[in-house]
């Protein structure tokens, strides 16, 4: 329910391989409070950023979750990662596909109401993200796809349609549409520097006590109660496009981080073309 309007389209996907499907994303990972899942600082998958192997990253529908150039996000973490000699497996996987549960990183976009709700319910039968985020896999949901992780988004008009369940969240329709750009600072537990988007949706969310927030906003209306995204254990999720990533350059790394350890540093030159995008949509913020 998030994009009413937008334009969703497909693009290209490779064929992975099917993974073992779990009864339900309830079965396969808990988020009570106190669990390991709300757990703040999450260990990493990898002990250290293991280049003896590839980190597969997983875009999940793109053929009903990627508006707004949320493919970005895919394409900035394999940049990333390459820079630091990390090797990447790209795996894109259409709604007619089983999603595989070996990913590392699982990618999910934005959409309009119809293919969100198609993307919750195929999901929610397929098992393939629920069981790899049960082991442990970092999850990025980006405005439909972060209500789709959640508990419950609203549908086309409003009635409450089910969702996988893995983030603590439960999301409605507003009264008011949030669009233009957004500014947030995030949890000073994620050691992420201020957050800027752009955001189009309708959506309100609830924040439950098995999550916390991932940002304060300074501009913008996001979860609608002032706060921005949310995340437990290696799920995270946010109303942030731009792409999110693309201009937030410390989120990626977070999330590397959390499927590979500790990372060495980029060569300041190759963040010259990504610092001049923040220091650009942060400056038009404050004009």
């Amino acid at each position: 329910m998030t994009e009413r309007g937008g334009r969703h389209r497909s693009s290209p996907n490779g064929h992975a391989p099917d993974g073992p499907t779990v009864p339900t994303a309830a079965d396969a990972v808990s988020l009570s409070p106190g669990s390991a899942a709300a757990d703040p600082a999450p260990q990493p998958r990898r002990k250290s950023a293991d280049t003896t192997s590839k980190l597969r990253l997983v875009w999940v529908y793109p053929d009903l979750l990627s508006t707004y150039g949320d493919r970005g996000n895919l394409l900035v973490l394999g940049r990333r990662a390459r820079l630091r000699g990390i090797d990447v497996e790209p795996i894109e996987v259409n709604s007619d596909q089983r999603v595989p549960s070996h990913g590392d990183i699982y990618l999910l976009g934005g959409g309009e109401d119809l293919p969100q709700i198609l993307a919750a319910r195929r999901l929610s039968t397929d098992g393939g993200l629920a069981a790899a985020a049960s082991r442990g896999s970092v999850v990025f949901a980006v405005c439909a796809g972060y209500q789709v992780v959640g508990h419950q988004f609203g549908g086309v008009e409003g009635e409450p349609v089910s969702g996988l369940g893995l983030l603590d969240i439960t999301s409605g329709r507003g009264e008011r549409r949030g669009v233009g750009e957004l500014v947030a600072d995030a949890d000073p537990a994620l050691g992420v520097p201020r957050l800027t988007g752009f955001e189009n949706h309708q959506g309100v969310t609830t924040i439950g006590p098995g999550a916390r927030p991932l940002a304060r906003l300074s501009q913008g209306v996001g979860n609608g109660d002032g706060t921005e995204g949310a995340y437990s254990g290696r799920v995270l999720g946010t109303y942030m496009h731009g792409p999110a990533l693309a201009r937030n350059p410390g989120l990626a790394d977070l999330l590397l981080s959390w499927a590979t350890g500790p990372l060495p540093p980029i060569d300041p030159a190759e963040e010259e073309w990504a610092s001049r995008l923040r220091a650009e949509r942060l400056a038009s913020i404050a004009q």
